[in-house]
């Protein structure tokens, strides 16, 4: 008697311990942001790479029709495999490239702008990861176009591409 008690209540835990498991395989726990194209550029605060001078968003978004702002680190792969798309980028006057150095070395960051050359008009850090959380950002390297009314008008996750850059060039003409 005592082992059919102690089977049947083995089987409603292994069942338990199943449903539990199978619901928790049901919901994904990544972390995708809502769109952000259409939103607003929030205001924020941050600090130059190369002088340390404290830099608002108002004095980053003054004087260009269309801004790309990038978020990259020395220590990303995809970083470094997209850097020529920026160079590339770099080179159309209508466009400003905002460099966002996220959670990185000083030292390192700037050693990877001088080693690969550096793209960006200006080099914010986000030392603590904020000001890229407020733009939606969820990983490393994202990719933010910006108009002169600074809306978000497009979001590319992960590292840029030729195709990327086309797209670019296509909506700033």
């Amino acid at each position: 008697m005592k082992n059919k008690i102690l089977i049947i209540l083995l089987i409603f835990f292994l069942s338990f311990c199943f449903f539990v498991l199978f619901k928790s395989l049901q919901g994904s726990s990544i972390y995708v942001p809502e769109k952000e194209e259409g939103r607003q550029v929030s205001e924020f605060i941050s600090e130059d790479l190369f002088t340390k001078k404290k830099i608002t968003s108002s004095e980053i978004f003054q004087s260009s029709d269309y801004y790309i702002l990038n978020i990259w680190a020395s220590w990303c792969a995809p970083c470094r495999e997209e850097h020529p798309q920026l160079m590339e980028l770099s080179k159309n006057p209508s466009i400003k490239l905002i460099g966002l150095n996220y959670k990185d070395d000083p030292k390192k960051a700037k050693n990877f702008l001088k080693k690969l050359g550096n793209p960006f008009s200006v080099t914010i850090t986000d030392k603590s990861g904020i000001v890229s959380i407020e733009f939606g950002g969820y990983g490393i390297p994202e990719t933010f176009l910006i108009n002169k009314d600074k809306k978000i008008i497009k979001t590319f996750i992960g590292n840029l591409t030729d195709d990327s850059v086309n797209q670019i060039n296509s909506i700033v003409k």
